[in-house]
């Protein structure tokens, strides 16, 4: 069989594997982080099973697009260089798009407790002097 075609098979099961494995890993111990962002377990596993899904979609529509390669492949050892720089670009996406559900979802949540809060963030340090309005000045007076 060729070589481009072991590698196909080879990137797929990898970057499937990877994904269903980061996805079920995200999924499981994210349930926490988004109780606590949302404030509501219902509405949290509701959220996750979205994130889920997208995760899911991006990702996997991610792999099957760059599958591709237009590169000749002759033997075993560029079989493997491309399948590494291949599996090396779908970590890549896999940490940017779980950075950005963290960074987002960090920012929505500070977002939220800054409502629920009844008072500033900071007590005031102090008041600035209040001085009142000075009248308009005309010429000075003549010296006697």
């Amino acid at each position: 069989m060729d070589p481009k075609v072991w590698m196909y098979l080879v990137y797929l099961a990898v970057s499937i594997g990877l994904t269903v494995w980061v996805a079920t890993t995200l999924s499981r111990n994210g349930m926490v982080f988004l109780a606590e962002v949302f404030g509501d377990e219902k509405l949290a596993k509701a959220i996750n099973q979205l994130l889920v899904m997208g995760f899911y979609l991006l990702n996997l529509g991610y792999v099957t697009v760059t599958m591709r390669s237009g590169q000749t492949i002759a033997d075993t050892s560029e079989a493997l260089e491309t399948l590494s720089s291949k599996v090396g670009l779908v970590l890549l996406v896999l940490g940017a798009l779980h950075f950005l559900n963290v960074f987002f979802l960090g920012r929505y949540r500070r977002g939220r407790l800054r409502q629920q809060q009844s008072v500033p963030p900071l007590p005031p340090a102090g008041r600035l002097p209040m001085h009142p309005p000075m009248p308009p000045q005309g010429p000075p007076p003549a010296r006697a």
